[in-house]
């Protein structure tokens, strides 16, 4: 993380660490690793927030490099090192996502 100071999306105070919490991202070829995500505290509204890597889209396991590809058409079923990892109803799931066409 960089030195500045997160800012509270609510109230735009800032915020302080609170504690951090694992996620299991997956990647290509099946490959899963953990990661630990800081969440931080908002002394003034009381609410609680994540600091997302840039690789991690919220609420999504996957890395984002995949589900960008799957969203821009160069990943698909049958991509080599892709062709079982994500499936299919995932790569649909995906595209028909308002969020995530936001987040490009």
């Amino acid at each position: 993380m960089n030195d500045e100071q997160p800012i509270c999306p609510v109230c735009g105070k800032t915020l302080k660490y609170y504690d951090s919490v694992p996620r299991i991202v997956r990647a290509k070829g099946r490959q899963t690793r953990q990661v630990k995500i800081q969440r931080f505290r908002c002394p003034h509204c009381g609410g609680i927030h994540r600091s997302l890597p840039e690789y991690i889209f919220p609420y999504k396991q996957y890395e984002s490099e995949i589900i960008r590809g799957v969203l821009e058409g160069f990943i698909t079923c049958e991509t080599l090192g892709y062709e079982d990892y994500p499936c299919e109803m995932t790569m649909l799931r995906w595209k028909s996502s308002q969020e995530l066409q936001m987040l490009l």
